[in-house]
């Protein structure tokens, strides 16, 4: 092996050892997830929460103007309609059963432009990890913020 045919070999080593031994020189920038975090951006969306109004009363109407604006067809609304003895939500109609897949949520947040009534906002919340495939359907049950009391 001739000395030309040597040092084209080993010049990109030695460059790739370069650019190594600079970045080991560098400060580090990891954050110790859990114990610290990283600050979102002001326009993060993650997860999905179905909001009430004041009264405690549910925002959705059951309109599935969110499911038709949603690129991945991963929300499913079934409406119903509101009575006199069960009152989910102040219009006629309400969402007898909301499901979001989450594995195929593409968190573009068209769902929550496209809601008339703000019923489904997406929020800063990113831990969604989960052992089961089942366990990424979310339910309504699982997407309605609590009642303030």
């Amino acid at each position: 092996m001739s000395f030309e045919v040597f040092r084209d070999v080993a010049q990109p080593i030695i460059a790739g050892f370069g650019i190594t031994a600079r970045r080991l020189a560098e400060q580090k920038v990891t954050v110790q997830y859990p114990d610290d975090r990283r600050e979102q951006f002001p326009r993060t969306r993650w997860r999905h929460v179905l909001t009430r109004y004041d009264s405690g009363l549910e925002r959705c109407i059951g309109c599935s103007l969110c499911a038709g604006a949603c690129p991945a067809r991963c929300i499913y609304v079934e409406a119903s309609e509101n009575t006199d003895q069960e009152r989910y939500s102040p219009g006629e109609r309400y969402a007898k059963r909301y499901e979001i897949n989450m594995l195929r949520c593409i968190f573009c947040g068209y769902c929550q432009e496209a809601c008339p009534t703000g019923a489904i906002v997406l929020r800063k919340d990113f831990e969604l990890a989960n052992y089961e495939r089942e366990d990424f359907v979310y339910t309504k049950e699982m997407l309605l913020e609590p009642i303030r009391g």
